[in-house]
Formats: C-alpha cells, sequence, structure tokens
C-alpha cells in the first residue's frame, strides 16, 4: 500500500520519476517500510515487490529511508540513502543485499542500487526493451546468452549490483541460459516469453534474484529470474526452460525387470517395469540433467547402476528408449544397457487423418533388418535398421497395415503383424513402436520372446502388436505340414514334407504376437522331415508355430498343456 508524499506545487517544480524494486532476499528485510525525507512512502514492501514509478523533488537531496516493517516512524530505519536527482530523469532503484549479520554467506551488506534513465515503455514500438540487474549475493560473475532464437551472447562479466540494459530486442519469445563467465557452463535456464506476454512496446527490469545455494543462506529464496513492469506490483518469474521426455521400459534383461529411475538424484519413477512407458513430462532444459537407474529395491540415488546426463533444448519432445543388458552373464550378446534418445517425439501426428509412427530397434539379438508393409502393398518403409537404431517418424494414413520385418535383403521374414491402427482409432494420434525381446530366448537366459510393442504418448502398459501371415507367401513349397503330440507338453514333433531343398525357420508365437522360440534347419531334403523341438520352457497354452521355407510360409496352431 502506498501512503500519498504530499508535496506543494512549488517544491515539485522540478521533479523526478522513480521505481524502488524490493530484491533482497534476507528474511529480516522480507517486509520493510520505505520512508521519503521523513514521511512513510511505502508500508509494508514486500520482497519481489515493485512501486510504480512515482514522482518525487529534483534538484535538491532527499533522504531515503528503509526500516522494519513494525516501524512507527523514520527513526526506526535501519538503513538511510540520500540523493539528488535530476529534473526529468527517470531512475530504477533495486534494494539487494544483507541486513543480518549471521546466516548469510556472503553477507554482503543491504543497499540500494541505482540506473540512471529508467524506462516506461520500448523507444521502438515493435521492440520489448529490458534492463537486467544482478542482484544475486552469492551468484558469481556470469555470462548471458540467448538460444531460442540464436542471438548468442548478450554480455559477459556481469557482476553483482551490476545494471545491463537497456537491451531493445524485437518482442519475440527468447530462451535466456545464464553462464559461467566462460560462457562454457549452463547455471540455470529460462523461457522469456515476450511475445507470448503482450509485452510489444513494452518495457521491464529483469532482476538476478535469490541464492543459488539457499542451504548457506539461512534456506532462503532459491535463484530465479524476476521481472518488474513500470505499473509495479509483484515481480514476474521468468520460468525455467523445459522439455519434454517419454521414458520407455525396453531392456528384457531380468535383472532390469523393475527399476527405479532418478532425476538430479530425485526419485521421479518408482518401480520402473519393463514394458511400460511414462508418459511425456516436463524436466529442465538448457542445463546439465542427470537421469540415474537403480534396482527396484533402491533407497537412494547411490545405489544407481548407471547414470546418463543430457542438456535438452528448450521447448523439444525427447523419446528416451532404455534398451540392452544389465548382467554380466546368461545374455548373447550382452550389448550393455544404454538410454537411446530421439529429439523430436511427437504427442499427436502432425496431420489429423493420419497415425504417425516412430520405430526404435530394441532387440539386442536381432541383426540389421529391412521393415515392409504388405497389407496395403505399401512395400518396403526402410532396410539397414540396426540395434538402438530410431525410424520416423512414419506418417501412415490411418488404416489396419500388416508390418513384415525382413532379412536385410528383404527375402526372409523374420515375423508379421498386424497394426491396426483404424481399428484402434488411432487417427490424429502419434505412438513408438518397439522391437522388443530376443529371436532367441535361449540364448538370453529364456527371456521375453522378440515382438513389436507400442507405447502411447499417454504412457502405461506398451500394447503388442498381434501376429499376422496376411500377405505372406503361402506357396507349395511345403507340400504337407503336421505337429503331434498336439496337446503338448514337454516336446513338439514336426513334420514336414518339402517339395525341393530348403533351410527352414521354425518360430513360435505366444498369442500377444511375441517371439517366445526360433530354431533354424539348414538344408532340409527334398521329401519328408521330421524335426523334435523342445517345448519344455513354454508355460500351458495356446501358441502359432509359423513355417518358413525359403519365401513360403505356412502357419498352424500348438496347444502347450504343462
Amino acid at each position: 500500500m502506498f501512503c500519498a508524499v504530499l508535496i506543494s506545487a512549488v517544491s515539485m517544480a522540478q521533479t523526478a520519476k522513480i521505481q524502488v524494486i524490493h530484491n533482497s532476499a534476507d528474511a529480516a528485510a522480507s517486509e520493510v517500510d520505505v520512508y521519503l525525507d521523513g514521511g512513510l512512502a511505502i508500508d509494508n514492501f514486500a520482497f519481489r515487490t515493485a512501486t510504480p514509478f512515482i514522482t518525487v523533488p529534483a534538484g535538491v537531496q532527499i533522504s531515503v529511508a528503509i526500516a522494519p516493517s513494525t516501524s512507527t516512524s523514520v527513526n526506526d530505519a535501519i538503513a538511510t540513502f540520500n540523493y539528488t536527482l535530476t529534473s526529468g530523469e527517470k531512475y530504477v532503484i533495486v534494494a539487494n543485499g544483507i541486513v543480518s549479520t549471521s546466516g548469510y554467506s556472503p553477507a554482503i551488506p543491504f543497499d540500494l542500487h541505482v540506473y540512471v534513465g529508467g524506462r516506461e515503455s520500448a523507444n521502438v514500438s515493435t521492440n520489448t526493451d529490458l534492463l537486467v540487474c544482478h542482484g544475486s549475493t552469492d551468484a558469481p560473475a556470469v555470462s548471458v546468452w540467448e538460444t531460442g532464437v540464436g542471438a548468442g551472447q548478450l554480455f559477459n562479466n556481469f557482476v553483482y549490483s551490476d545494471f545491463e540494459g537497456y537491451l531493445e530486442l524485437p518482442t519475440d519469445n527468447y530462451v535466456i541460459e545464464v553462464r559461467d563467465n566462460a560462457g562454457t557452463t549452463t547455471v540455470a535456464s529460462y523461457d522469456a516469453p515476450l511475445s507470448t506476454l503482450g509485452l510489444q512496446g513494452a518495457s521491464a527490469v529483469v532482476l538476478a534474484s535469490g541464492f543459488l545455494n539457499p542451504a548457506n543462506n539461512s534456506n532462503g529464496a532459491g535463484f530465479g529470474l524476476w521481472v518488474a513492469l513500470p505499473a509495479g506490483g509483484n515481480l514476474i518469474p521468468l520460468p525455467s526452460s523445459t522439455a519434454k521426455i517419454q521414458v520407455i521400459h525396453n531392456s528384457a534383461d531380468a535383472a532390469a525387470s523393475t527399476v527405479d529411475v532418478y532425476l538430479n538424484g530425485g526419485l521421479a519413477i518408482d518401480n520402473f517395469a519393463f514394458r511400460t512407458a511414462t508418459p511425456f513430462i516436463n524436466v529442465p532444459a538448457g542445463v546439465q540433467i542427470s537421469v540415474a537407474i537403480a534396482p527396484s529395491t533402491s533407497t537412494s540415488v547411490n545405489d544407481a547402476i548407471a547414470t546418463f546426463n543430457y542438456t535438452l533444448t528448450s521447448g523439444e519432445k525427447y523419446v528416451i528408449v532404455a534398451n540392452g543388458i544389465v548382467s554380466t552373464s546368461g545374455y548373447t550378446p550382452a550389448i550393455p544397457f544404454d538410454l537411446h534418445v530421439f529429439a523430436g517425439g511427437r504427442e499427436s501426428a502432425t496431420t489429423g487423418t493420419n497415425t504417425d509412427l516412430l520405430v526404435c530397434h530394441g532387440s539386442t539379438d536381432a541383426p540389421a533388418v529391412s521393415v515392409w508393409e504388405t497389407g496395403v502393398g505399401a512395400g518396403q518403409l526402410f532396410n539397414n535398421f540396426v540395434y538402438s537404431d530410431f525410424e520416423g517418424y512414419l506418417e501412415l494414413p490411418t488404416n489396419d497395415y500388416v508390418v513384415e520385418v525382413r532379412d536385410n535383403a528383404g527375402t526372409t521374414t523374420v515375423a508379421a503383424y498386424s497394426a491396426p491402427l483404424s481399428t484402434l482409432s488411432l487417427q490424429g494420434a502419434s505412438a513408438v513402436v518397439v522391437a522388443s525381446g530376443f529371436l532367441n530366448p535361449a540364448n538370453n537366459s529364456n527371456g521375453a520372446g522378440f515382438g513389436l510393442w507400442v507405447a502411447l504418448p499417454t504412457g502405461g502398459n506398451l500394447i503388442p502388436l498381434p501376429l499376422a501371415t496376411t500377405g505372406l507367401n503361402e506357396n507349395n513349397t511345403i507340400a504337407q505340414l503336421n505337429l503331434f503330440p498336439n496337446p503338448a507338453k514337454d516336446n513338439v514333433n514336426v513334420s514336414i514334407d518339402l517339395k525341393e531343398k530348403s533351410d527352414v525357420v521354425i518360430s513360435i508365437f505366444n498369442t500377444t504376437g511375441s517371439l517366445v522360440a526360433r530354431t533354424t534347419y539348414n538344408d532340409l531334403m527334398t521329401g519328408n522331415n521330421l524335426l523334435a523341438i523342445s517345448t519344455a520352457d513354454l508355460s500351458s497354452g495356446l501358441y502359432k508355430v509359423m513355417i518358413q521355407s525359403n519365401e513360403s510360409v505356412k502357419t498352424t496352431s500348438l496347444v502347450i498343456e504343462n
């Protein structure tokens, strides 16, 4: 609340304007009274608030006194400052520093820092003019950079109590990074949405406020950039720059079946299960963040088994897929656990009639493959798709497709899956398809079988794409196929009558379309071939068996009863 300071018309013949900004983060000065020439001018003036520009006498000495909010007169003042202002000039006065005698390090004394040449509007109507003040007592000399539109370094060697400005910026949305003085390490990153806030033609004061290390400063307010407008009132915080990430757990190692995820030392995802995903979540951008993976029994980030550091771009979306092997034995090949990152994630399709699919190869024992669409005849989608690769986004008209995973030459189909985008009502949606699990579970601790699984932007359990045979070449290379016994228990016999010499691949899929077993037989002879396959590791249930010979395929059902 402002208390009018009555000045006679004669004494007001020479006047100036001042704006006072309270930026002292000392708790003892959280609210103060301000006296002008002995009279109460501002009652209960709170930290991170500002006066409007107010008219004061010029050409004569004036006294500005700061007192506790409980003061009864100027005699209670804890600090007094005398000024002689120039007629017609505008001043920005920022209260910074420490009042207390202990509890703050460094305890830089309270002071009023004065800038001559304040502005109530921009000099050019299409700009926003920003005056910047360094008012953080424990922040060192810094440089300030703009990275959103690529303006680069704005200024450096910016030390406590300095003013820099006015920066006459075209009204736009910016990203401001506070870096060390060398410009190599980012301390903090902030969005400065001047256009979004409608600040065209306006001026403002941006203050570095609070403590970089609150623990050394009586747990006071944390560091940030805050904005005072010429109209005064509560300062406006510039939001910390953020990006969005979706994390998908696709590590099929049993030792990582459930993990804890820590972000910058704090628990972000508890008991994160294999073949589940987070939704897109906001994380800090422009500064280095640490993502740590720990066992599900962890009690702190100190239990982490792997830590990864990233600096994300403000406003960007990332898909992060956890792939690979944690264990030191039992898996072949034992490709180390890693987080694979795709920049440019999507939460919806770019066109309302499409479904946009990002595809990630996350199967450690699958070779380079090609991927084909045979349901609507789209043909080859991509090839030379190797472990850890991303492919996409594929911007597909929303339809029901059949996706074949083939060898890299495109001649042998590993597996075919239905991708019923239309049936699932995914028009206008996006999704991530991951190649998941093991082609050869027997070589990988009998882990999860190979399949294609889908993560939606909303997260949750991944969705398996069901096995399909539509579009495969079911010719007469295989003259006859029989399974016995069926139902089977520990073994099943496969009788195959071939019309020509051929390599044969026998694959077994569960009802979700995941590959649970695969065996390859080379150079089987023309005529009848009797093959015995162990099914002892399969649980009771219904399975689909796919027999591939050259470019032909036959499928049949198998029941396991254990």
